[in-house]
């Protein structure tokens, strides 16, 4: 496989890991809604069968990487803007989404079922955000 698109699954693949973690972090300790953090533990789960299942090497992800040379590396000035727990939320939960969606489309070229995996999650992802939403925008003394 193109290194190039190595490259595009492994940020992907773990910008979709780390964005799901920080919404369950916020689901479990700071909502301390034991359903959300459920979901957004199992489907951290299923994103990471779902990647074993694709049967790309962690290996030839890793010698792909090359995060001292990445271009997009550098932040927008978007990116340092939190003001509070929603905003991060809600930041980390559009970038799991768009990440879901990077992968939905890459894993065409391999896996047409591995394909639909990643549209799957990403369906998933949309209901959990409109199941947090209220809670989310409800948190106090943030």
């Amino acid at each position: 496989m193109d290194k190039g698109i190595l490259r595009i699954i492994d940020a992907n693949q773990n910008r979709l890991l780390e964005g799901l973690r920080v919404c369950e972090e916020i689901t479990r300790f700071i909502i301390l809604d034991k359903r959300l953090t459920l979901n957004f533990k199992n489907l951290r789960h299923n994103v990471t069968d779902l990647t074993k299942k694709w049967k790309i090497k962690d290996t030839h992800l890793l010698d792909s990487r090359d995060s001292l040379k990445d271009i997009g590396k550098p932040s927008i000035k978007e990116e340092l803007k939190r003001r509070n727990c929603q905003d991060i939320f809600f930041a980390n939960i559009q970038r799991a989404k768009e990440s879901a969606r990077v992968l939905e489309e890459f894993s065409k070229l391999e896996n047409k079922r591995i394909s639909a995996g990643f549209k799957d999650i990403r369906y998933r992802l949309y209901q959990i955000e409109k199941n947090s939403d209220s809670k989310i925008r409800n948190i106090r003394g943030n």
